[in-house]
């Protein structure tokens, strides 16, 4: 029966969530196969050690920051609003 009040630790219940989710993103942006020796965007070598780390890696980091950057990643969401918003 719906009484209309959030249980027990269901806002806990939404944060499990949301990580499993941005979890599960991530792990399906992770390159798969097999990786190249030079980069794909600028044809430098791709070090050893991050061929080693990342297997399927197909940019340098250089490129990789910047498609990282062109896309947005790292951005999450942002569940206690703008500083402000709390202030008043």
């Amino acid at each position: 029966m719906a009484t209309g009040w959030a249980g027990d630790g269901a806002v806990q219940d939404q944060i499990d969530a949301t990580v499993k989710d941005a979890i599960k993103r991530a792990r399906q942006q992770l390159p798969a196969g097999e990786g190249l020796e030079y980069c794909e965007a600028c044809d430098a070598e791709i070090p050893p050690a991050r061929r080693k780390a990342m297997p399927g890696v197909r940019l340098c980091v250089p490129c990789q920051e910047s498609v990282d950057a062109e896309n947005g990643q790292g951005a999450g969401y942002n569940r206690r609003g703008s500083k402000d918003s709390q202030l008043r």
